[in-house]
């Protein structure tokens, strides 16, 4: 793991720079530099690897990125190249040493993608369908990538995985209500392999118009994405995020308060309550450090702030990422105050 201070085009990560320029000029002989991405998911049927290579022109002829990369060849390597995932399992010494399994990645070219900065119409993927294992604590998985390119070099990148047994959420009931100021806390248990998380809270209700088909909508609230040291923690490893205790009926009337039962341009309003869904998402430390770089850059805009990356022998990031959800239960006060609201027009099933 290295921090870097300037990347000739990192495919993935142009977000920061979206506003720049896209005319490059270089101060070096062109060599190959390969520029790597995957964020490997546990839960996923197929884990997908992007490897291409920099592009670039010289002093006198300097290159417009758009238009390269409209070039199959100026970011795709010619033919299919060696790339296989080795995994690595923990000690009782700490250490992390081969199980002898070797996931070998194939390859798939996908045609005519959607336009966007720095993607020709062909790109190569390489992918496995082979699943990955996260263990247990104290019993843990990572899994390094080895990449031989033509020349005979040997890229490599490696990461723990996220999304063992311990990762999930505790919050199965909340209580949101308008009698009195008060918070409802969404709480979680960490993972060891984790560096940064994201928390989404969601309540889907149904609603029908007369005698047209019933449709479900639903709101959301988003608490970002945060490093695992900017959580409050309740205890160690379990962190939470709090909400207000009438978010819930401040974003119903939001959603659905000029649109009721009593209003003469949509009568017969008929509601439901639905499901109400936390989804957390974990990233493993590559990931969070990724991200930090980025925060630093956003905040620093006239400084030459150092990219992050893990890859040896080339640039981009190699890590993990996965998604847990759970359904919690409304509470008998909630339901009974959305019930009270009779304009709302929700009945009991």
């Amino acid at each position: 793991m290295r921090n870097i201070r300037f990347i000739p085009v990192l495919l993935l990560f142009v977000v920061a720079f979206s506003s720049c320029s896209t005319g490059v000029d270089l101060y070096a002989d062109y060599k190959d530099v390969p520029i790597i991405y995957a964020l490997l998911d546990i839960r996923a049927d197929t884990n997908y690897v992007k490897i291409t290579r920099a592009f670039c022109g010289t002093n006198d002829n300097p290159i417009e990125a758009s238009d390269v990369a409209m070039i199959y060849d100026s970011s795709n390597y010619p033919g299919k190249l060696d790339a296989r995932i080795i995994e690595l399992k923990s000690t009782h010494g700490g250490d992390f040493l081969p199980t002898g399994r070797e996931l070998v990645l194939d390859t798939m070219t996908i045609h005519n993608k959607e336009a966007g900065t720095f993607y020709s119409p062909d790109q190569i993927i390489y992918y496995t369908t082979r699943r990955f294992i996260s263990g247990t604590d104290g019993n843990r998985y990572k899994y390094k990538l080895v990449v031989v390119k033509p020349d005979g070099d040997t890229v490599t990148a490696q990461t723990g995985m996220v999304g063992n047994d311990e990762f999930r959420v505790l919050t199965n009931y909340v209580n949101f209500h308008t009698i009195h100021p008060d918070v409802v806390k969404i709480s979680f248990i960490g993972d060891d392999m984790a560096a940064i998380y994201s928390v989404k809270i969601q309540f889907n209700y149904s609603e029908q118009h007369g005698n047209q088909e019933v449709e479900w909508k639903s709101i959301s609230n988003s608490f970002g994405t945060k490093l695992v040291y900017e959580y409050a923690s309740s205890a160690d490893n379990v962190y939470y995020v709090t909400c207000p205790a009438d978010w819930l009926f401040e974003e119903l009337e939001n959603a659905i308060g000029g649109d009721t039962i009593i209003d003469a341009n949509h009568p017969n309003v008929i509601r439901h309550i639905g499901s109400f869904e936390i989804y957390i998402s974990a990233g493993g430390q590559e990931l969070g450090a990724y991200y930090a770089s980025h925060q630093a850059q956003l905040n620093s805009p006239m400084s030459l702030v150092s990219v992050y990356t893990n890859i040896d022998g080339g640039y981009g990031m190699f890590s993990s990422r996965t998604n847990i959800k759970n359904e919690a239960e409304l509470s008998y006060t909630a339901i009974r105050e959305i019930f009270a609201r009779t304009a709302w027009g929700f009945k009991e099933q």
